[in-house]
């Protein structure tokens, strides 16, 4: 890693370690950010991305229904209205993919798009024709950011991949996992390969990677998207049961889907979390967590104590 996003990235850490600080600035030619949104940069480039993205696991399989299309396209309209960048995909995510090439070309492929997709067949030769087909189903002339999809077949893509970002057809390399899955597989590829990026599960009851992941990406410089925040919508369901506690507003969390997710993006390694929804009045929630300040590590304790109690 260059020495001087080696020294910002430490700044960084140390910074939010102390008052819970962001990196507001963003590099040359990168898209503006609304005022005040949250942002952490890719430790390999020290471009910035907003603290919340949007996944599209389930909730943009909808098919080719015209109606429900259109919502999804409103959902991806005010994602970008507040601020949002990062859209997550995949091959394994059904009619996903066309269901976001849809909204991107309804709403004129908005410039501040982050189109970060994944690789998911066995064996090396599959690969590049899968991913040319998701780049036609997105519309995109490039990826953002590929991702090995749960380390299917990794050692064969890993330098499919690292050959397109070589000649500039892509610029991010990563690997993800969920569900706590295969930790010690993917720590090995973290400390033997050079990705930019790694997902993984976090949530304030599913903390695993708070242990050797999250330290090993900060200490690797490697950019963490978080997936499963909400538990695929079983954590919010539970939880919206119980009164949102008053102290919540001493971070700004109107709602429990922004206190959830701030417990969330307010780790330092966290680059992203990527919720996931249908709805547009969920998207403004969900994105409300990239505004305003975060939780400190004595608020976020409390947090944990708190919904580990209801």
């Amino acid at each position: 890693m260059p020495s001087r996003i080696r020294l910002a990235r430490r700044g960084l850490v140390c910074g939010l370690a102390a008052s819970g600080a962001f990196v507001l600035l963003r590099p040359s030619g990168a898209p503006a950010q609304p005022r005040g949104i949250l942002t952490r940069p890719v430790p390999s480039s020290g471009e910035t991305l907003p603290l919340v993205g949007l996944g599209s696991w389930i909730t943009f399989n909808v098919g080719n229904d015209p109606v429900a299309r259109d919502s999804c396209a409103e959902v991806m309209r005010q994602f970008f209205a507040d601020g949002g960048r990062l859209i997550d995909s995949s091959p394994m995510y059904a009619s996903s993919q066309p269901v976001i090439g849809y909204g991107l070309h309804k709403l004129g492929m908005p410039p501040a798009v982050f189109a970060a997709d994944k690789v998911w067949t066995s064996g090396a030769s599959r690969g590049p024709a899968q991913i040319q087909e998701s780049r036609e189903l997105w519309g995109v002339p490039r990826f953002d950011l590929l991702q090995v999809h749960n380390l299917l077949s990794w050692q064969e893509h890993l330098p499919t991949l690292f050959a397109m970002k070589d000649a500039g057809r892509l610029r991010y390399v990563g690997i993800t996992t969920s569900d706590g899955r295969r930790h010690g597989e993917v720590e090995r590829i973290m400390r033997s390969q050079k990705i930019d990026f790694v997902q993984v599960t976090y949530n304030v009851l599913d903390r695993a990677v708070e242990h050797r992941i999250l330290p090993l990406a900060q200490e690797r410089g490697i950019a963490v998207i978080v997936n499963r925040p909400f538990r695929e919508g079983a954590l919010i369901r539970s939880v919206k049961r119980h009164r949102l506690p008053d102290w919540a507003g001493e971070v700004g969390a109107a709602n429990w889907a922004q206190l959830l997710l701030k417990f969330i993006v307010s780790h330092p390694a966290v680059t992203c979390a990527i919720p996931a929804t249908s709805r547009v009045d969920h998207v403004q929630e969900n994105m409300g967590a990239a505004y305003g300040r975060l939780p400190d590590e004595s608020l976020r304790r409390r947090i944990v104590a708190h919904v580990e109690g209801l």
